[in-house]
């Protein structure tokens, strides 16, 4: 069988830029078998995410060469134990749970799986989905409810998104800014629109703040010009307003309003230091991204804004669970993420093609296979 492999990151220069391309293919790899509580899958849809471009660039950090990438996906169930627990059938088109928790650390057995102190996510600190079979422990399937087999692969990276705005307990008429105009960063913009909020998008490409805009979860944008410095927080005061204080040192001071969450969905020190300066006093923050650098910054304006700090790993079971009833009930345009779509046979393009063009691309669906009548399907053909 089929899958995708990528053998080595792209070489950069000091600015990020593309030195020489990454090294992926499509090869032949031994077919899975099934153990008993395992499903077998038939893969259907894969996302490309910005981890799985962060591999390919060389810039995620948890990333591991050779590596199959893949962990958000789209399966036909081949085959499962009968009458498991999970009410997991042969034939259905099921999502999955991709972060492999070990379920004996102090997190698990405190209830936080999603933090798990030894998580392996598929595609990421392990092989993941990206080819034609898979298998899955069955607890870690959830039943698509007729949802598109396509749209069913973006469910996971909504999780994503949907737990840090849960984290942050957002309510109905507060101010959101969120950091990033990524899929993640877009669909936390969804999620936190969803939940009744007032959203802002900000970001260093013009292009993702208007793809933003067109899907109709956001109230406006700040374009973060990284040649003006004070752009951003400039933006930040004309959206929320300012006001007037006298500060610790008995001088007037006159600041920001500040948004009542911020979220940071890009994983850069520049980044998190926004999110930490829009923020009301008061305020929560968010850090859904993940990067590799380190950030030197002072540290007591969170206790001066008596600020909330989450970090967000992951997601639950629930949020798969609570997603799938809310994109099918039509809540979220969940469709209209997916900007560009390719063929197994086509992998290689998608990869380079994000890698170049990330301000043009939002979600990259890859098309791996199709469902089968399982009256007629041997697997042993295979």
């Amino acid at each position: 069988m089929k899958a995708i492999r990528i053998s080595a990151p792209c070489k950069l220069d000091e600015r990020g830029r593309i030195l020489e391309e990454g090294k992926v293919c499509v090869e032949e790899i031994e077919k899975p078998v099934r153990k008993p509580g395992e499903a077998l899958l038939k893969i259907l849809y894969g996302g490309i995410c910005g981890s799985d471009n962060g591999s390919y660039r060389g810039t995620f950090a948890y990333a591991k060469y050779p590596l199959i990438p893949g962990h958000e996906f789209s399966a036909q169930v081949i085959d499962v134990d009968e009458d498991n627990e999970y009410g997991i059938k042969k034939g259905m088109i099921v999502t999955c749970n991709p972060y492999m928790n070990c379920g004996h650390c102090y997190s698990c057995l405190h209830g936080h799986v999603n933090a798990c102190m030894n998580n392996q996510t598929l595609g990421c600190q392990r092989d993941g989905a990206f080819r034609e079979y898979f298998t899955m422990p069955v607890e870690r399937c959830y039943d698509g409810k007729g949802m598109d087999a396509k749209l069913l692969a973006a469910i996971e990276p909504f999780c994503i998104s949907y737990h840090g705005v849960s984290r942050a307990d957002v309510k109905e008429g507060e101010t959101v800014l969120v950091v990033g105009a990524g899929t993640i960063g877009v669909l936390a913009a969804a999620a936190a629109h969803a939940k009744g909020a007032k959203v802002y998008i900000a970001d260093a490409v013009q292009g993702k703040l208007d793809i933003a805009m067109s899907l109709g979860v956001a109230e406006g944008t700040i374009y973060n010009d990284l040649s003006d410095p004070d752009s951003f927080m400039r933006q930040v005061r004309e959206i929320t307003g300012e006001e007037e204080y006298i500060g610790g040192d008995g001088a007037s001071h006159c600041d920001p309003k500040g948004f009542d969450v911020t979220i940071e969905a890009v994983g850069l020190p520049s980044t998190f230091q926004n999110c930490i300066d829009a923020a009301c006093f008061g305020g929560r923050v968010v850090l859904i991204g993940v990067g590799k650098q380190n950030l030197d910054f002072n540290f007591t304006l969170i206790q001066k804004k008596e600020l909330n700090v989450y970090g967000s790993r992951n997601a639950m079971k629930k949020d798969f669970i609570e997603l799938i009833d809310l994109v099918n009930a039509g809540s979220v345009p969940l469709d209209r993420i997916i900007t560009n779509s390719y063929e197994l046979d086509k992998a290689v393009d998608a990869f380079r093609d994000f890698a170049h063009n990330p301000g043009d691309m939002l979600k990259v669906s890859i098309h791996i296979g199709d469902p089968v009548d399982l009256d007629f399907f041997d697997y042993n053909a295979v």
